[in-house]
């Protein structure tokens, strides 16, 4: 039996951003009908906020979106890249801190950022990143992409329920072209095992995410 592929969302407390993109992704994941080839959790940078559940206001954002949520915060530490595939940043500081972190190159080379899949299939060649192939980013600018701060997803905890709203978009627009990246690397004979989106109807019940309107003074 074909060991999962394994993808780890990584922001700064685990309490807004990854566990929203966690949330997200295994979503699409099921719906497409690979949630059962493909392994999804999340973690924070720091540890300030370890054994706590998701901010109220990502909980809310989720039920709203139609989202599944069940969460309690860790803490992302490096021995945990030897079984990981792809590890998720939400901004460029996070990736930057996890490629500090990182054992060896190949374990840094997992490391990418969420909005640089954009909403397109991925390009370029797989990375090999030792325990599994390793999707490329989908845009490919002279510079390493992942380090752009325009790719980031801005960190709401400070703000608003709208920056909560607006972080979910961003999640949502990425995940499609990292859903296309990550089916890329699945080994071709764990593919034509799954459930095929055509015999499922999850996608269909769940309406797209609609930002609440503003209540008037």
């Amino acid at each position: 039996m074909t060991a999962p592929f394994r993808i780890c969302f990584v922001c700064t407390g685990n309490i807004c951003r990854s566990p929203m993109a966690e949330s997200v992704f295994r979503a699409r994941l099921a719906e497409a009908g690979f949630d059962g080839l493909v392994e999804v959790d999340s973690a924070g940078t720091g540890g300030w906020h370890e054994g706590d559940g998701a901010d109220p206001r990502t909980v809310a954002v989720l039920r709203a979106g139609g989202y599944e949520h069940a969460h309690t915060a860790r803490q992302f530490h490096a021995s945990w890249f030897d079984r990981l595939d792809l590890v998720i940043a939400l901004d460029s500081g996070h990736l930057r801190e996890l490629r500090r972190l990182a054992p060896t190159a190949q374990d840094a080379a997992k490391v990418r950022l969420l909005r640089s899949y954009g909403t397109g299939p991925a390009t370029g060649a797989m990375a090999d990143s030792g325990s599994g192939p390793v999707p490329a980013p989908a845009s490919s600018p002279a510079s390493d992409p992942d380090l752009s701060d325009d790719l980031d997803v801005p960190d709401p905890y400070y703000g608003g329920f709208e920056g909560f709203e607006e972080c979910l978009e961003m999640v949502e627009t990425a995940s499609e072209g990292l859903l296309t990246a990550v089916l890329a690397a699945l080994p071709a004979r764990t593919v034509v095992t799954a459930r095929t989106p055509e015999h499922d109807d999850r996608r269909a019940a769940r309406e797209p995410h609609q930002p609440q309107e503003k209540e008037s003074a």
